[in-house]
C-alpha cells in the first residue's frame, strides 16, 4: 500500500464578544426566546440599511495584530449570494476581495517541536440564523436571533498534517482570542466553529489532492475523529482506483462516519460583488496605534515573565496562564502579599476541582484576588486550619464572601485556649485505651484515630498538626509514668 500524507487547512468562525450585532443594535446575548433579538436589518427587511459596529472592526484588527497579520488599510464588504432559510436577505455580508487581515501566522508546539501555521486571511462577516428540526412535528423552524451576530473567519494555509496539528492550532487561536477578550470561544455554544478542509497525497509529492470540507465541527473530539475518518475514506477510495470529489460533507458523530451534503462551491458560484449599502473602511495610523496600545500581554510573553518573577514550577505556570482571568487573579493576589506558590496551589487545586464539579470555565471565576489573599493569610496565621479553609473557600468560590467576615460570623476560628485543648486531648486518651495501647506497641497509625477524635470534639477548630504533637507528648508522658 502506498504511503499517504494528509494536508489540512481550517476555516475557523469566531463569534465576537460585542453586545450588539454587526450591522444593527440587536442584542448578541446567547439564548433568549426565539426571534426576540431581531429587527428589520438582521431579518433582511426591504429598505433596511446596515451600519457597521465599530467594535467589530476593533476586535478584528486586534486579532490580526496578535496573529502577525498585515492589516488591510483600505477594505470593503461584499455580498455572498446564496438562498437558504436561515439566511433572511438571501445573501451574506462578508469580505472576499479586500479582507481586513492577511498573511499572518501562529506558532504551535507539536511532536516535531515548534511549527508555524500560516494564516491566509481574516475577514469580517455576519452569522446566519439557526434551523431547528422538530422531529415530533416533522417540520423545521427558524430562529433569527443569531442572524447578524458578528463573526471573524480565520482562514489558514494548508500547513497542518494531522489532528494533533489541528488541535494545537485551535488551542493557540482560542487562547489568543480569549486573552484579547474578543470572544469566549465556547465550542459548546457555537461561538467558535471549525470547518476542516482535508486532502491526501502520496508521501513525497508536492501536488495537492482534491479536498473535501467538513462543516461546523464543534468539539475537539469531533474534529479529531472526523479528520481520521475522512483521511481513511479518501485513502480507501484512491486505493480502489476511485476519485475524490470536491464536496462539502457532514460528520455524523453517532455513526462515526461522514456523508456528502453538496458539491463544494467556488467563489464564482456565490456571485460576489461589493455591498452597495456599506461604505469602504479606511484605517488610519492613529486607529492602529490605539488598538496596538490596548493589546494585552499574551500567554507566551506572560509565561516567560512568570519564570523570571515568580518562584513556581513550569507546570503551575502552564496551568495558570491558560486563562487570562486566572492569571490576573494570581498576579493581583501576589501583589497583595500572598506567596506565589500558595496562590498557585489554591488556583490549581480547589479552584480547578470546583470548576470541574460545576462545569464552569476559568473565565467564570467570581471570587476576588483580595479575598483569596485574605484566606491565605488566615491560614498562614493559623486563625483557621486547612480543613476549615477549604470549607470557607468553597463558599467564597460560589458567592465571593469576605473570608474574614465569614469566619468571624460562623465562629470558625481555631480555639486558642491551650488548656481546653489539653483537657479534651486527655479525655480522648482516657476514652480510647485500645488505640493508646496500639500506639505504644509501635502502631504509629493509631495516632491518626486519636487526632480525629480530638478534632471531632473540638468541632474542627484546632490545628491537626498541633493536636498530633500534643497527643504524642501526652502519650509519651503516660508511658513514662507507667
Amino acid at each position: 500500500m502506498k504511503q499517504y500524507e494528509t494536508v489540512i487547512g481550517l476555516e475557523v468562525h469566531v463569534e465576537l464578544a460585542t453586545k450588539t450585532k454587526i450591522f444593527c443594535g440587536c442584542s448578541t446575548a446567547f439564548g433568549g426566546r426565539p426571534n426576540s433579538h431581531t429587527c428589520p436589518v438582521c431579518t433582511g427587511m426591504p429598505g433596511s440599511l446596515p451600519v457597521l459596529n465599530r467594535k467589530v472592526l476593533e476586535y478584528a484588527v486586534a486579532v490580526g495584530m496578535a496573529t502577525n497579520c498585515e492589516i488591510t488599510r483600505y477594505c470593503k464588504f461584499d455580498r455572498k449570494n446564496y438562498f437558504y432559510p436561515d439566511n433572511p436577505q438571501n445573501y451574506q455580508i462578508s469580505q472576499l476581495y479586500l479582507p481586513i487581515c492577511r498573511n499572518g501566522y501562529v506558532e504551535i508546539e507539536s511532536e516535531g517541536g515548534s511549527r508555524r501555521i500560516g494564516i491566509h486571511e481574516i475577514h469580517m462577516e455576519e452569522d446566519a440564523g439557526k434551523l431547528i428540526h422538530d422531529e415530533w412535528e416533522d417540520c423545521t423552524l427558524v430562529d433569527y436571533n443569531r442572524s447578524g451576530v458578528p463573526l471573524i473567519e480565520i482562514v489558514s494555509e494548508p500547513d497542518m498534517r494531522g489532528a494533533e496539528d489541528v488541535i494545537a492550532y485551535l488551542e493557540k487561536l482560542r487562547l489568543i482570542i480569549r486573552y484579547l477578550g474578543a470572544s469566549d470561544c465556547k465550542l459548546q455554544e457555537g461561538s467558535m466553529r471549525a470547518d476542516v478542509n482535508l486532502s491526501v497525497r502520496e508521501a513525497g509529492t508536492d501536488t495537492l489532492g482534491t479536498r473535501t470540507e467538513m462543516k461546523n465541527l464543534s468539539s475537539f473530539r469531533s474534529i479529531t475523529r472526523a479528520i481520521q475518518g475522512e483521511r481513511d475514506r479518501q485513502i480507501n477510495l484512491l486505493e480502489k482506483g476511485g476519485t475524490v470529489i470536491q464536496e462539502t460533507r457532514r460528520w455524523d458523530e453517532a455513526g462515526d462516519t461522514s456523508y456528502a451534503m453538496r458539491s463544494k462551491e467556488d467563489a464564482q458560484d456565490y456571485r460576489y460583488f461589493p455591498d452597495p449599502d456599506l461604505v469602504p473602511i479606511s484605517i488610519s495610523d492613529d486607529f492602529l496605534e490605539e488598538i496596538r496600545s490596548r493589546q494585552p500581554e499574551l500567554r507566551t510573553e506572560k509565561m516567560k515573565r512568570y519564570r523570571e518573577e515568580y518562584d513556581i514550577p513550569d507546570y503551575d505556570i502552564e496551568i495558570i496562564t491558560e486563562s487570562r482571568h486566572m492569571a490576573e487573579i494570581f498576579e493581583a493576589a501576589v501583589a497583595l502579599g500572598a506567596q506565589p506558590k500558595k496562590v498557585s496551589n489554591w488556583l490549581m487545586g480547589e479552584t480547578l476541582r470546583l470548576l470541574k464539579e460545576t462545569g464552569e470555565d476559568p473565565e467564570d471565576i467570581c471570587f476576588s484576588p483580595e479575598n483569596l489573599a485574605k484566606l491565605i493569610d488566615l491560614t498562614e496565621r493559623k486563625v483557621i486550619n486547612s480543613t476549615v479553609a477549604k470549607e470557607v473557600f468553597e463558599r467564597m468560590f460560589r458567592e465571593n464572601v469576605d473570608p474574614e467576615t465569614f469566619v468571624e460570623e460562623m465562629g470558625l476560628k481555631m480555639v486558642s485556649d491551650q488548656g481546653a485543648l489539653r483537657s479534651i486531648a486527655q479525655e480522648v486518651i482516657a476514652s480510647n485505651p485500645q488505640s493508646v495501647a496500639d500506639y505504644q506497641n509501635g502502631k504509629e497509625k493509631a495516632i491518626g484515630f486519636l487526632v480525629g477524635q480530638t478534632m471531632k470534639a473540638m468541632k474542627g477548630k484546632a490545628d491537626p498538626a498541633g493536636v498530633n504533637q500534643l497527643l504524642k507528648e501526652l502519650l509519651r508522658a503516660t508511658s513514662e509514668s507507667q
